[in-house]
């Protein structure tokens, strides 16, 4: 056979290789239901925000993982596809918060155009499902240029690829979002809302709007940060691993799964850890790697079946004593007894470690990367009975008292804000 037709034929087997690979999804309206379908099969997304622990997600019947750039676009594609799960590929989007100017055209074209040669590099791939354009870029914004920015790389995604669907994802939803959604982002075919305790407000809002179209729900989790019950010193007041779990499971079927004409499914937050105001505030998983109580919220959510072994539970934790919980001001170079309440449902030893940390001051807003404060070290001691003695640090200033409570394999968690010093003004 003459060379140039090896060429030929090598290359047509190729092409057919990659286009026999090639998912077609689309999102259509079934019956007044908006139904996301691969390959012609109903798809609802159980999804996680992050790339790691991918057969912790498998296991418990996740089926797609969400990112919001494209840096590893490749590594975690692949790796998703060796799993059997699909992929939210994030376009991240600029924000003008972080310098942007979307009045500068040559620095908006040039973003578009990059992201022309990303779509063209990873649209066949088998474990794309869509392509997510932009996230929260609306957040603490002014020049509403980035609305038709965003529908232009939208469309041209549309153009590049036509086997995947469109969204974009702002920072909640309100009347005047959900309005710049309709009427400018026309180019994008599901709406993506980020949520975490006012999830009780997006069908509200989505109705008054008179909101038609399919959406997903691509953050939620615990209550913000910044919408938690704070300290008269402002520091804000985390739910245990246990509220947390009550949380995801009520959020999950009241909120997300009992929306079955709009809704197509969910990423929950963080399928991972972060530094985000606590180190345990939005993770599924501990710094080490461990699985949470929310994992197994996650768990009896997606799976429906009982577990094997059941993360330990934490009730409370206390400083003992006549104390106002809320707002605990304690003596500097002072000793306090604290004790957690937990315990196991399968009976299993618990391992109980104590941690003491200045509170954050690197606080950041949208996620944007926090360092983490450093511990605290020789001011706690182990009691009995799930207790610790803790002596105050002598440096007048907000603390914070860390617990977790592990079986070996998972973990419970909670911690506690306090205040050293005399500041009367704060003792309200």
């Amino acid at each position: 056979m003459p060379k140039t037709n090896v060429f030929f034929f090598l290359f047509i087997f190729n092409f057919l290789t990659v286009f026999a690979q090639t998912s077609k999804v689309e999102i259509l309206q079934r019956d007044s239901k908006w139904v996301l379908e691969v390959n012609g099969l109903p798809y609802y997304i159980n999804g996680a925000g992050g790339e790691s622990h991918l057969d912790d997600l498998v296991k418990i019947n996740g089926n797609t993982i969400r990112t919001w750039g494209m840096e590893n676009a490749q590594r975690v594609l692949d790796e998703a596809e060796k799993k059997g799960i699909k992929v939210m590929l994030g376009l991240w989007v600029q924000h003008e918060r972080h310098g942007f100017d979307y009045n500068n055209e040559e620095k908006v074209t040039k973003q578009l155009e990059d992201f022309r040669v990303l779509i063209r590099k990873y649209k066949n791939h088998p474990a794309l499902l869509i392509w997510c354009v932009g996230n929260e870029y609306e957040l603490a914004y002014q020049n509403t240029k980035v609305w038709k920015a965003v529908n232009d790389i939208a469309r041209m995604v549309k153009e590049e690829d036509p086997n995947h669907p469109t969204a974009s994802v702002t920072a909640g939803t309100s009347s005047e979002k959900l309005k710049f959604m309709q009427t400018q982002l026309t180019d994008v075919d599901i709406y993506g809302i980020n949520t975490y305790g006012d999830i009780d407000s997006v069908k509200i809002i989505l109705k008054n709007g008179n909101f038609n179209g399919p959406y997903m729900i691509t953050e939620w989790g615990p209550n913000g940060h910044w919408e938690s019950p704070k300290t008269s010193w402002k520091s804000s007041i985390e739910q245990t691993s246990k509220e947390k779990y009550d949380s995801y499971v009520y959020r999950y079927k009241d909120f997300i799964q009992s929306d079955s004409l709009q809704c197509i499914g969910s990423f929950a937050f963080l399928w991972g850890q972060k530094q985000e105001y606590t180190s345990t505030w939005y993770g599924v998983f501990t710094e080490q790697g461990f699985p949470t109580e929310v994992y197994d919220a996650l768990a009896v959510s997606w799976s429906k079946k009982a577990l094997v072994n059941n993360a330990p539970t934490v009730d409370s934790l206390k400083f003992i004593g006549n104390f106002n919980e809320r707002n605990l001001f304690l003596d500097p170079n002072k000793k306090y007894k604290v004790g957690v309440y937990a315990r196991d449902i399968n009976k299993d030893k618990l391992i109980i470690s104590w941690e003491l940390f200045p509170e954050s001051t690197d606080l950041k807003s949208g996620g944007d990367a926090e360092s983490k404060p450093i511990e605290i070290i020789g001011k706690l001691k182990k009691g009995k009975n799930q207790t610790c003695k803790l002596e105050t640090p002598s440096k007048e200033g907000a603390y914070r008292l860390y617990v977790t409570i592990s079986d070996g394999e998972k973990v419970a968690y909670a911690n506690i804000p306090f205040y050293v010093g005399t500041l009367m003004e704060l003792k309200k």
